[in-house]
């Protein structure tokens, strides 16, 4: 196949350095932006009388024939052309002969690329964004049936202070919500239309970038054309973006693993989302969740190796920026992947309170709440901290929990407490009186499920 920048050489290259050389296999996954970003510049081209109204109408109109055809099936894409953009280009020539060589009038592949992954990005982090809600949903849904089940919340992996399961599931939602903040604040930078910026000097036609921006709905465009074509902060800061809620899933999937093994039972997985072993046939293995925590190595490296690729390049387009596209891809599918595996799994798995419960008694997480009471009763905070770690390691001893202690035992240890002891160490009344802000309290976890609802309203609107 001729090569369309032959001129300066033959345009004849080794077929193992045509292969090396070639993005076809990949930036192909763009050829809807790149065939919407070609009938916007045929329009302007159009409009400002760098070609005639025809021409921009025949360009136009066969730009069109070509998305239909390759949506329909009627068309295939080449894998011996070097990219998208050559392979869209060469079909129109073959169509519209000299009309179609016209179309890369005022632009570069350098600015066309770029335009290209700006859009599809922009695609793509709708479609990733979308997913985050679905998961959001999931976690808000069982927080609203649990906003009242105790469980232990933990430090160190430790039991700790009695939670709600609601409240530990709101904790993610608010991670999610973060998430989606950058996400968005990210496609805002990425706005940004590159397209006119040409090889990386501008060009010399009389060209309108504001109307072709405003056409592919851009906010702006790059003001510096050196900038326009090489930057590419936009794809690592997706990637950073991106990492990010590979970290969050990775964090839910490592609890998800630890509560639903014999060792807790405090949730159990659908079997949809869970496997067997070819072995061992009592086997229910969480592989969905631990596959998301494993993808998550994968998609941070998916950033260090953009990160490193731009490190050392000079201005403006460098050949190695090609490596840009399916660090980016990857890292996208990956995580569209992982959450439209996660929400239908946090949705369906069987929390069992009752476990939860249990074990939060066994952790004597009510041991605060009690050196709280004794603090009531005028003791210094230091003295009814040791009373009341005394009174766990009696309770360790004996077999028992500090709700079962006899009120003399409490009484040897200090006169003042009396029967409202009980009411003090009382799990349900222990995160119930936890009424601050962002606590465990049911109201608190009622008013996080109604501020994410809100959030979600103003998503869809």
């Amino acid at each position: 196949m001729a090569k369309l920048w032959a001129g300066r050489t033959a345009g004849e290259t080794d077929a193992l350095a045509d292969d090396f050389n070639s993005s076809i296999r990949f930036d192909s996954r763009m050829y809807r932006q790149d065939i919407r970003g070609s009938m916007a510049h045929a329009a302007m081209l159009g409009a400002q009388r760098i070609i005639t109204a025809g021409e921009a109408e025949q360009l136009i109109d066969a730009l069109q024939d070509v998305l239909d055809d390759l949506e329909e099936g009627r068309l295939e894409i080449d894998p011996a052309a070097e990219d998208i953009h050559m392979f869209v280009e060469q079909v129109l020539t073959e169509r519209l002969g000299d009309v179609g060589k016209k179309l890369h009038t005022a632009r570069s592949r350098n600015d066309q690329v770029a335009l290209d992954l700006r859009m599809y990005l922009r695609d793509e982090l709708g479609a990733v964004s979308g997913g985050i809600w679905a998961l959001i949903d999931a976690l808000t849904e069982q927080a609203e049936q649990h906003k009242g089940t105790i469980m232990p919340g933990y430090t160190h992996l430790q039991r700790a202070q009695p939670v709600t399961l609601g409240h530990h599931l709101m904790a993610y939602a608010m991670m999610l919500l973060r998430d989606l903040d950058r996400l968005r604040d990210c496609r805002r930078r990425m706005n940004v239309s590159p397209i006119g910026c040409c090889a990386l000097a501008g060009t010399t036609y009389d060209t309108d970038r504001e109307k072709e921006a405003r056409d592919l709905g851009f906010d702006g465009v790059a003001l510096n054309s050196l900038d326009g074509v090489s930057d590419r902060d936009f794809c690592v800061e997706t990637l950073a973006d991106l990492s990010l809620v590979m970290l969050h899933l990775s964090r839910m999937a490592e609890e998800l693993i630890l509560w639903s093994s014999w060792e807790f039972r405090f949730v159990e997985l659908s079997d949809a989302y869970t496997t067997g072993s070819s072995i061992m046939p009592q086997k229910k293995n969480p592989d969905m969740a631990e596959l998301a925590r494993g993808k998550t190595g994968r998609v941070y490296g998916d950033l260090m190796a953009l990160l490193t690729v731009m490190k050392g390049l000079p201005l403006a387009y460098n050949k190695d920026m090609q490596e840009d596209k399916e660090a980016v891809f990857d890292a996208c599918d990956t995580v569209k992947q992982c959450l439209g595996v996660f929400a239908p799994m946090v949705a369906s798995m069987r929390p069992r309170p009752d476990n939860m419960r249990a074990a939060a008694q066994r952790g004597f997480i009510n041991a605060t709440d009690l050196a709280d009471y004794l603090v009531g009763k005028g003791l210094p905070f230091r003295s009814a901290y040791k009373l009341s770690g005394e009174a766990v390691a009696w309770c360790i001893r004996e077999g028992t929990v500090l709700e079962e202690l006899p009120l003399e035992r409490y009484r040897s240890w200090c006169p003042d407490i009396g029967p409202d002891v009980y009411e003090a160490i009382d799990l349900d009344r222990c995160v119930s009186r936890r009424r601050s802000k962002g606590g465990t309290s049911v109201e608190n976890v009622e008013a996080q499920i109604e501020y994410v609802k809100g959030e979600r309203e103003k998503w869809r609107t």
